[in-house]
């Protein structure tokens, strides 16, 4: 069987290929060479750097060479190599292609790539550069299936929480090497530092907490960060600390709408 490709392993991604890993199918990841996943402990990708990532009882595997990745790859183990361009889905000639960069523009998939091509969130039009969209945004359509045309606009603004919602977002307020001062699923009060950001020259420039909680989202230590480049999220629900360990509803929700077009393109119920 061939491995379905899925663009990008972050936290949304994950969640498809855990769910399509759970089914059966045997999932290779393309990733970028330097993931900035803030999600990290449910974020595939991060076996970019540390070789193997865990989540929910399923562990991916990174793979040196396309050759290795494809003797590797089964229903129980997926693949991550790095290939940010896409060029091995030339080689492969898979069935079937999830973009699941969620870049908010499409970054190389065509519909061309494969049988079946699907892209996740804005940036994409259905019928045209994909054969389906599916909905991102969180609300009453979140994880529609597209046919034609393209998802919701990005607002930018992430989902309300406990009445906050863009400030449960963390930017950098400067540019350098971020390194943490706590760990995901810290609880956190507002102001407390969470990171500074080692600038050129040497100053540090502190990340403050911008509300109490818990820490959901922190980029790994070391990477190197643009001013105003997301790098943390804080969670409202102090009580809610085990969420930054399992897949979250919306990538559930997304995963079972790409499922859903896998299998019936199967069963030959899909349009191209």
């Amino acid at each position: 069987m061939k491995p379905i490709v899925v663009r990008g392993g972050g936290d949304i991604a994950t969640g498809t290929i855990h769910q399509l890993s759970r089914a059966g199918y045997p999932v290779l990841v393309l990733e970028t060479e330097h993931p900035s996943a803030i999600r990290r402990q449910v974020a595939f990708c991060e076996a970019v750097y540390e070789k193997t990532a865990s989540v929910e009882g399923l562990t991916a595997v990174h793979a040196d060479s396309l050759e290795e990745a494809m003797d590797m790859v089964n229903p129980s183990r997926p693949v991550v190599l790095v290939d940010s361009e896409g060029d091995s889905i030339r080689e492969i000639k898979p069935d079937v292609v999830v973009d699941a960069i969620l870049a908010k523009r499409n970054l190389g998939t065509r519909r061309d790539m494969a049988k079946l091509t699907i892209g996740l969130g804005p940036g994409f039009s259905a019928g045209k550069d994909v054969d389906y969209v599916i909905e991102t945004m969180r609300g009453h359509n979140l994880g529609r299936v597209i046919e034609e045309g393209p998802a919701m606009a990005d607002t930018g603004v992430p989902g309300r929480i406990m009445g906050y919602g863009k400030e449960r977002v963390i930017h950098a307020p400067a540019e350098g090497i971020l390194y943490g001062r706590t760990g995901i699923a810290a609880q956190v009060k507002k102001d407390d530092v969470i990171a500074v950001i080692r600038e050129d020259g040497g100053t540090e420039v502190s990340v403050f907490a911008s509300l109490d909680g818990i820490v959901r989202g922190l980029i790994r230590d070391g990477y190197p960060v643009k001013k105003g480049f997301k790098i943390a999220d804080i969670d409202p629900r102090i009580g809610e600390r085990d969420n930054c360990f399992t897949i979250s509803d919306k990538a559930r929700c997304i995963a079972g709408s790409v499922l859903q077009l896998i299998c019936a393109g199967e069963k030959g119920q899909r349009r191209r």
